[in-house]
């Protein structure tokens, strides 16, 4: 399969973007711990068991708070000026803002792009693999809400590379790896595939920690952060060590005429079972998308081996596939 994404310009690279990296550093003390990434991916997960690698989140802005000080990135004009000239629109509004912390990661990240919205759908009320599917089959391109995306990196760390698909899942990736403290790429990270890549130290093996570990500064005078799962420290190295960047999104429309204009154009379960199953029939398939299994994922799952993901050219195996 070819995706459609293509973009007349690359994502935006920008150096030197926080002046005062110090502010960074408070946010997050202040906002310690930070939680280990789970995943729709992983629904089994069991919370006792340490399967899970040191990538550890935290959502700073989202649609009803945000914490002390994330407007240094929230309002950062740089990302709304990129944003502007990559979708060549007007309106650009901040929705989202969270940080990962990683460290001790010997394989790289998923190769995906990141969870598609529709109007009228989103991970609230519907099963992250029929947004998938949905954003896959190219039916319900009039409903996408076109999102920006920003991602930041504070420091250098051993490692810690990103791989990102700006042509499409069937062309080689490019990279940005050296010299990424302070820098930001912007782009479209819901169409566009994108990879972390292995993240130091390397000479630790693989360490697993169960979801209910946690990564806060150490607090013992050493200027260390630790990770403490379950009562026992599982890791600990001073924040420069650890990969620290920082993702912004924001939705964007060509102008506030055109977003009031659309607004209440939603999609319900049942517009996206009739669109799927005109299309089924279209294509001389039997299945057809039942709206009363909309939470039986087997069905789900059939529904999606109809219309398969991309498996990006040159992709690496995840750490989540490498017996974590």
């Amino acid at each position: 399969m070819t995706s459609t994404f293509r973009y007349s310009n690359p994502p935006s690279l920008l150096e030197n973007v926080i002046p005062d990296l110090g502010d960074v550093v408070g946010l997050l003390e202040r906002n310690a711990p930070y939680t280990p990434l789970g995943g729709w991916f992983r629904p089994d997960l069991d919370i006792e068991t340490a399967r899970t690698p040191m990538w550890f989140q935290k959502t700073w802005m989202d649609p009803k708070s945000a914490v002390e000080g994330s407007e240094i990135f929230v309002q950062h004009e740089r990302y709304f000026e990129a944003s502007r000239q990559f979708y060549d629109a007007e309106v650009v509004v901040p929705h989202t803002l969270f940080v990962n912390l990683m460290a001790a990661l010997p394989d790289c990240g998923p190769g995906h792009t990141d969870n598609p919205l529709f109007r009228g759908r989103d991970r609230s009320n519907t099963p992250m693999l029929l947004l998938r599917t949905m954003l896959w089959s190219q039916l319900f391109e009039r409903w996408a809400t076109r999102q920006a995306t920003a991602i930041w990196w504070m420091n250098d760390v051993e490692g810690g590379g990103i791989a990102y698909w700006p042509e499409g899942p069937d062309k080689p990736p490019e990279r940005h790896v050296g010299s990424m403290a302070n820098t930001t790429i912007v782009g479209d990270n819901h169409g566009m595939f994108h990879q972390v890549e292995p993240v130091g130290p390397f000479d630790k093996g693989k360490i697993l920690v169960s979801p209910l570990a946690e990564l806060a500064p150490a607090n013992d005078g050493s200027g260390d952060w630790a990770v403490n799962d379950r009562g026992v420290e599982a890791y600990r190295a001073p924040l420069d060590e650890i990969r620290v960047s920082v993702l912004w999104k924001a939705h964007v429309f060509p102008s506030e005429a055109e977003r009031r204009s659309v607004e209440n154009d939603t999609l319900s379960f049942e517009d996206v079972a009739r669109i799927f199953n005109d299309d089924l029939t279209k294509r001389g398939e039997e299945f057809r998308f039942d709206v009363e299994r909309i939470k039986d994922s087997s069905h789900t799952a059939e529904l999606a081996a109809i219309y398969p993901e991309p498996i990006p050219v040159g992709t690496r195996a995840s750490i989540f596939e490498t017996g974590s």
